[in-house]
């Protein structure tokens, strides 16, 4: 079983080589840093004393990881995911898949694992992005302080925890709709209306029953002065047992699917 998944996931890993949903990747991760580099290179005068405040570090992380938890995360993962599913609709190659001498589960969990394996590439590269557009323009500007605050390692990894717990269930719901419907424009606009609604519903009392929101709420919970209700449960929580039933219910759909190709 072991060795059938692991053989199947490079497969996966091969298929998606050169592939639109690798380059998202890595796009997507950079994106955010390389906005936050050039527009600190542009506004250089005021550099000096924002590199030398106490909480540099912590500000940087806040600052970088707005417009990704609300937005290029949710969507970026929405992408991905039905990019990587249509792969074998676009080459028609669910049936040469299935005469493989793999089990339905083996299929089910080596392109899951890849999605998540995906996902977490994604968090490395946007992590190695936001230190970089911390050290380039300490590096290209003059007089610029290297920040006195030590980089908060431990924080820095809860958060990303955090983050990558919350998006488990849109992984799931995307995985579920993506293997069962062959229009790639399905699950994109469904993933699209849920992250859509999930903005809507961060000022309701019961937002957090929308599996889309919980990055939001990471990220306005982490200070940012806000009207949104945060809700005072483990959202963290939630994100994993909707994952773990979304994910559950895929694989049933999956198994008992007539017709899988």
């Amino acid at each position: 079983m072991i060795a059938s998944l692991t053989h199947s996931f490079q497969s996966e890993l091969l298929k998606s080589k050169r592939t639109v949903a690798f380059w998202l990747v890595v796009a997507g991760a950079f994106l955010t840093p390389a906005i936050v580099t050039i527009a600190r290179l542009i506004r250089y005068k005021s550099l000096p004393g924002l590199y030398a405040s106490p909480d540099f570090w912590t500000s940087h992380w806040r600052s970088s990881w707005e417009s990704m938890a609300l937005f290029l995360l949710p969507l970026g993962v929405i992408l991905m995911i039905s990019l990587l599913t249509q792969l074998e609709y676009r080459n028609n190659t669910w049936k040469q898949l299935h005469t493989l001498p793999l089990t339905f589960t083996t299929i089910f969990l080596s392109k899951l694992s890849f999605i998540i394996a995906m996902v977490i590439s994604y968090f490395v590269l946007f992590n190695v992005g936001i230190f970089l557009s911390a050290i380039i323009p300490y590096l290209i500007v003059a007089d610029v302080p290297y920040p006195q605050m030590n980089v908060p390692a431990g924080f820095f990894l809860q958060q990303n925890l955090y983050y990558f717990v919350d998006c488990l269930p849109i992984i799931a719901l995307q995985y579920l709709l993506c293997l069962r419907f062959k229009n790639f424009l399905v699950p994109m606009g469904v993933g699209f209306l849920l992250w859509v609604g999930s903005l809507a519903s961060l000022s309701w009392n019961y937002g957090y029953t929308v599996p889309y929101t919980y990055d939001m709420y990471t990220y306005l919970k982490s200070g940012v002065t806000t009207k949104a209700i945060i809700p005072d449960v483990n959202f963290h929580a939630i994100a994993i047992g909707y994952f773990i039933t979304i994910t559950l219910i895929a694989y049933v759909l999956y198994i008992k699917k007539e017709e899988k190709a």
